[in-house]
């Protein structure tokens, strides 16, 4: 199927959809996908303009390091970044003044490419109403970034959780695999809407089937007004199925590919 033939019957969709990768990672075998550039940063941007800066949960950056990958990319490129599983796994939400101020710091490298943080939680973290409203009042006094949450227990999807991001401006993440059947769904508060594939049945190795990327085509297009943005990232990583999941969904979609202008 050739681009601009969309399997979901879908052309130039009005709302904006962002898609794109955990990372950056081009292997040999998808490299055709990309144009020329610098690094492989730049590379990847050639294709994609959009990327979820997931290394920031496993060591901090320096702010000249975000804005190095931010001079990498062309304009319109937008960045979200990770959490740092200090403050989300060890921490737990919890006494992160200092951590989060420090992570604020850094990322403000991105400057005007900086779309959202992603809040990813431990599969064991109950949730706490107090924990969590004090939590996201902090994070909000230090950036009016866009804010996803992906809650990885089953108490997070009540009214309770909802009422606590709606406060804060907070949007629920849906993750595949989902807990249940509201984490397959992104939160509805009318700021971004964020899609994480982390590839099934087997996490971050399985490579994604034309029936579950058309499903997905169809729910970012839908249920939700067209100024909102959907940022759908894949984080199949693993085999390098997140590269070509992407770029199918953006034939599905009919995202325009900024790489054939520059091969």
């Amino acid at each position: 199927m050739s681009r601009g033939q969309s399997g979901v019957g879908v052309k130039s969709p009005q709302p904006r959809i962002r898609i794109g990768c955990a990372g950056w990672s081009i292997a040999a075998q998808h490299a055709h996908l990309f144009g020329q550039g610098a690094s492989m940063l730049a590379r990847y941007a050639t294709r994609f303009d959009t990327t979820e800066i997931n290394s920031s949960f496993y060591r901090p950056h320096q702010n000249k390091t975000y804005l190095r990958w931010a001079d990498s990319v062309p304009p319109d490129f937008r960045f979200s970044v990770k959490l740092p599983k200090s403050i989300s796994h060890e921490l737990r939400l919890q006494c992160c003044a200092g951590p989060l101020d420090r992570f604020i710091g850094e990322i403000d490298g991105l400057e005007s490419k900086l779309q959202g943080i992603l809040v990813q939680l431990p599969p064991s973290m109950v949730f706490n109403a107090r924990i969590v409203s004090t939590f996201f009042a902090m994070l909000r006094r230090r950036t009016d970034a866009a804010i996803a949450c992906e809650p990885r227990h089953v108490s997070w999807f009540d009214a309770n959780a909802m009422s606590i991001f709606e406060r804060h401006a907070v949007n629920r993440a849906a993750a595949d695999p989902a807990l249940c059947a509201e984490a397959a769904k992104p939160g509805d508060h009318d700021s971004w809407r964020y899609w994480r594939w982390h590839g099934s049945p087997r996490m971050y190795y399985s490579d994604y089937p034309e029936t579950a990327l058309s499903e997905l085509a169809m729910q970012a297009i839908g249920g939700a007004l067209p100024r909102i943005t959907r940022w759908i990232i894949f984080d199949n990583t693993a085999h390098g199925h997140a590269t070509t999941n992407a770029a199918r969904l953006q034939d599905l979609l009919s995202v325009p590919d900024p790489s054939r202008g520059n091969r």
